[in-house]
């Protein structure tokens, strides 16, 4: 019983980061209707320029967290006006397979500065063990649960109460009622491509405290591409949900079936229950039908 609730509380950590960084691929797919494969480098690279910020600049772990997130946030910015906004009109394919080319460079650009070398956060977390009942939770594994739980309640007042975030949702239900109610739609990609980069950086930034930071952190694009499908790919509730499942199937799997198959499943376990889930549900858990076939 001990080892299941480790395995489930680990489960719903890692599951509730997978929620965070679904959260910017469900924003984007629903602003633009295309997929951002280039989700996964945005993950490594908030990760690697705050590690910097942190050993090599000195700064406090909050200052470097914060200059991390403006930087990309900028660069969310530049991809949207450089790579996307050129693709507004153009077809679906052709903007998936330009955040392909944008992940490829990317993915080069952190070879070239940061190697492959794994590299390890400083101890920013106390290293004693808090204790519920007989289930131990380091405070990194704590403390990631508690900042990813308030970002989310932040990011779900800021879509449903703040100004911005109506736009985006009308923008997502409707773009062309939109402009016509006179919504600055571009502003609007703008603003969605920022905060998909931000929340990529959060949760880079929390894995690498977690695993430690190298080049294979940029997996992470194809892993939360199971959790919104399985939750919908138009559904923010569906990104929530679908990562702490994800994250709760893929901790049990590594902890149970692993150890009997020789490894391995644990990596490929989210695609098997996604393609499970979507014989029976084929836009997922919460999303709409009619999507486009890409």
């Amino acid at each position: 019983m001990t080892f299941f609730m480790q395995m489930l509380v680990s489960g719903v950590v890692v599951g509730s980061i997978y929620a965070l960084v679904a959260l910017g691929f469900v924003l984007i797919y629903k602003a633009s209707d295309a997929l951002n494969l280039a989700n996964g480098e945005f993950v490594l690279i908030g990760s690697y320029i705050c590690l910097t910020l942190v050993t090599a600049l000195k700064l406090p772990f909050l200052v470097a967290l914060a200059v991390t997130l403006g930087v990309c946030g900028v660069l969310g910015l530049l991809v949207e006006r450089v790579v996307l906004r050129p693709l507004l009109n153009a077809p679906t394919i052709s903007v998936i397979m330009a955040t392909i080319g944008l992940g490829n460079l990317l993915a080069g650009l952190v070879h070239m500065v940061w190697g492959h070398q794994t590299r390890v956060y400083p101890n920013l977390f106390p290293n004693t063990p808090v204790t519920f009942g007989e289930v131990l939770i380091t405070p990194v594994y704590l403390w990631s649960f508690i900042i990813v739980m308030a970002l989310l309640l932040a990011f779900t007042v800021f879509f449903k109460f703040s100004k911005m975030g109506v736009a985006m949702r009308a923008v997502a239900d409707d773009l062309q009622a939109a402009a016509s109610m006179g919504i600055n739609v571009k502003r609007v990609f703008a603003i969605t491509w920022a905060i998909a980069c931000i929340v990529a950086a959060v949760g880079g930034v929390l894995l690498g405290n977690i695993n430690g930071v190298n080049a294979t952190m940029s997996v992470i694009g194809l892993t939360v591409l199971p959790v919104v499908i399985l939750g919908g790919l138009d559904s923010i509730p569906g990104a929530i949900v679908g990562g702490f499942i994800i994250g709760i199937l893929q901790s049990m799997a590594g902890g149970y079936i692993d150890p009997l198959v020789g490894g391995g499943l644990k990596e490929v376990f989210p695609f098997i229950v996604v393609i499970l889930i979507l014989m029976i549900k084929p836009y997922g858990l919460f999303g709409k039908g009619g999507m486009e076939r890409v």
